[in-house]
């Protein structure tokens, strides 16, 4: 029996942790033609969320995202309606299904938190799960069936496969829009958070040797996922040493991250958590022809790959934590903290009353 209500988190607006409003009686979605319904069993916590509820992606918000400024229209497609249900990292069983899909009940999925939607207009359109569409951070979630995928098969724990999309798919094209390949030299920048883990992890399934720039506590955290050189958090890489840097967090390093390439380098950003305003000499970019590349927009074949590796048990990611879904206030703050590596997963009620 499927409830009528559930339990869930709402963002109300946006703000700080006051924003989020904890609630017994969302109506639970019913799905049309091509949708699911799915219960969620985990559900990641990311940077994007703690950047939505703040407003952070709007252009008016020039600091970190610890920097308390709030914007007006932070969605990732501008301005959001509320309330919303956040959480675009989802591992659930899908309990209901509309007209015209296959997914048989009682699969166990997952998908990316960008879902693509392109257009004639515009190739590289998207929306994403828990920002212009409700997400996980409730008893049940309502998703297209073609954005999900069974992983019933997979040796991952339901809190393993929730910490994937997010940090995992993130990793994954930015790796594939840099042309990671075998033997090359990569630098990772953040290595012991989420996605920064899942890059080292990913790169070197490629064949590439790993530098990840972290803090001295989390060297070993680092290492385990594959990297084979530390440069210390905060520190200048040296100059035409890497054929490929991947970036989640800009700020104040940025030129020095853009002289650490090779001449033909290849540079590619997904976060600002250090800031999103920089500076650099556009020589240094366009004489050793640099390219830049700015990976948001995933095409279903990235998160298909991913599929695959967690079909097989070839990745496995670190959650440091997991909390009461109830509970993301502290674990938002916890995750805020940067104390803790790789990732933290919201658990919501596993019980429902019809």
């Amino acid at each position: 029996m499927i409830p009528r209500t559930m339990k869930g988190v709402y963002l109300t607006r946006h703000g700080g942790p006051e924003a989020l409003e904890w609630c017994e009686d969302i109506p639970v979605p019913v799905p049309g033609p091509g949708q699911a319904l799915v219960q969620v069993l985990a559900a990641g916590v990311n940077n994007t969320d703690i950047n939505t509820r703040i407003g952070w992606y709007s252009s008016d918000v020039t600091g970190a995202t610890e920097s308390g400024e709030v914007g007006e229209a932070g969605g990732h497609a501008g301005a959001l309606d509320f309330p919303r249900i956040q959480g675009g990292d989802l591992c659930g069983r899908v309990v209901a299904v509309g007209e015209g899909v296959a997914l048989p009940i009682g699969a166990r999925v997952t998908g990316p938190i960008n879902l693509p939607r392109p257009t004639a207009e515009n190739p590289t359109a998207y929306i994403a799960l828990g920002s212009e569409v409700d997400g996980a951070f409730a008893q049940f979630c309502l998703v297209d069936a073609a954005d999900v995928y069974d992983v019933s098969a997979s040796p991952l724990s339901d809190i393993e496969i929730a910490a994937i999309p997010c940090a995992f798919g993130t990793a994954e094209n930015l790796l594939t829009r840099a042309g990671v390949r075998e033997g090359q030299e990569v630098l990772i920048t953040g290595a012991s958070g989420g996605v920064g883990l899942a890059a080292v992890q990913l790169a070197r399934l490629r064949g590439a040797r790993v530098t990840g720039q972290t803090a001295p506590a989390k060297v070993a955290v680092v290492r385990e996922a594959g990297a084979t050189d530390i440069l210390e958090r905060g520190k200048v890489p040296a100059p035409s040493c890497f054929d490929v840097v991947i970036d989640v967090v800009g700020g104040p390093l940025w030129p020095d991250l853009i002289r650490a390439l090779k001449p033909g380098g290849h540079y590619a950003v997904s976060g600002a958590i250090a800031g999103p305003m920089v500076t650099a000499d556009l020589r240094e970019i366009y004489l050793p022809d640099i390219t830049i590349h700015g990976c948001t927009y995933q095409p279903p074949v990235v998160f298909e790959r991913l599929v695959g590796l967690m079909r097989s048990g070839d990745i496995r990611p670190l959650v440091s934590r997991t909390y009461p879904l109830q509970d993301i206030a502290r674990a938002q703050e916890d995750f805020s903290s940067k104390t803790l590596p790789g990732k933290l997963v919201l658990i919501p009620p596993q019980e429902t009353e019809t």
